[in-house]
């Protein structure tokens, strides 16, 4: 009679085990979570202590609506940085997406037909950047880069100097910008909906693990037998749908659009992702930091013309925040590896 002895599954060496159990990486992204709801509650009680009127409804509800643009936004640039990839073109598939729609109801096609119309043509601008990084050779960045200015001249080319303007828009469509439910602004549910589908997904589904093996190590996962080439284009797919959707969102609050929507909005999704713990060597980051990291940034945007602070001090207090999360991200990876390797000779 044979005896056979099961052993227990080696622990994950990209995720180093703490004394009570816990990832190193997770607590990391734990703190500086923290970090960033500290910080936006001083920022917040600072301001309003200055200018009791920044906590007033008006003012709160702009708030979250400006948030809630870029934190749809975010949400699908999380997916992609985690498979170690980026996406700089969200603005203008933004822009595109918003024209697309607004053209769409400006014809007289139902408002459903419209909101399909900004998904859709995001949904294939990210397709095609995904078919570009995996058949092409080429590093996302640079396509993406490339990508970037070729939506944004389509836009140009569409529009022809025009814009779309809210009395060519059907009404119902633009009262989704300022409608609520309970209290909260249907902007705000939309990208909290988008927020927990894709934080469930990436934490609960192995597919959506398998973007984490991805980001960490590409070639361990495809000999893993992950779909490395399938993941990635569902990533990037999935980013240029969330940039529809933010797209339709612009033009419903804005009810004016033009072929510049979106300009520059793609260095503040960056930014959002990575102050949130999205790490741009892939692998590592949550919805969840990225969003709290669009909160963050945009209260920023909002506060500090309140507090008469010049806006080129603006920019470098984001850019300062970048590098702090750019920093924090290699010492956890510093402390990983010291970790990893206190392990090796343990076992050894």
């Amino acid at each position: 009679m044979t005896v056979t002895t099961q052993t227990a599954p080696a622990a994950d060496p990209l995720k180093p085990v703490t004394k009570d159990g816990g990832s190193l990486v997770e607590k990391i992204l734990r703190m500086r979570s923290l970090g960033i709801l500290g910080a936006l509650v001083v920022l917040i009680a600072v301001t309003a202590a200055t200018n009791s009127s920044f906590l007033s409804g008006q003012s709160v509800r702009d708030l979250l609506l400006a948030a809630s643009i870029i934190a749809v936004l975010a949400v699908g640039q999380t997916v992609v940085m985690i498979t170690k990839n980026i996406d700089l073109s969200v603005g203008s598939v933004l822009g595109l997406s918003a024209f697309a729609a607004g053209s769409v109801m400006k014809a007289g096609s139902p408002i459903v037909l419209g909101i399909l119309a900004g998904i859709v043509v995001g949904t294939l601008c990210g397709v095609f950047n995904a078919l570009l990084v995996r058949y092409g050779g080429v590093p996302a960045l640079v396509v993406t880069l490339g990508t970037m200015y070729i939506f944004r001249g389509i836009a140009f080319f569409w529009a022809g100097g025009e814009q779309i303007t809210a009395d060519e828009m059907p009404g119902s469509f633009l009262d989704l910008g300022t409608a609520s439910v309970l209290g909260l602004p249907v902007l705000v549910i939309v990208a909290v909906i988008a927020l927990v589908g894709a934080g469930i997904y990436l934490g609960r589904y192995r597919s959506g693990r398998d973007l984490y093996a991805i980001g960490s190590n590409g070639q361990s996962a495809e000999l893993a037998g992950i779909s490395v080439g399938k993941r990635t284009l569902g990533a990037f797919a999935f980013s240029g749908a969330m940039a529809g959707i933010a797209g339709v969102m612009f033009a419903a609050r804005f009810g004016t659009v033009d072929a510049a929507a979106g300009t520059g909005y793609e260095l503040n999704v960056i930014a959002a992702c990575v102050v949130g713990g999205v790490a741009v060597v892939g692998g590592v980051g949550t919805v969840w930091g990225a969003a709290l990291g669009a909160l963050l940034l945009t209260t920023i945007n909002s506060s500090l013309p309140v507090l008469q602070i010049d806006q080129f001090w603006q920019q470098a207090i984001v850019g300062a925040l970048i590098l702090i999360a750019i920093a924090a991200d290699r010492i956890a990876a510093v402390r990983a590896a010291q970790q990893l390797r206190k392990r090796s000779a343990h076992v050894e």
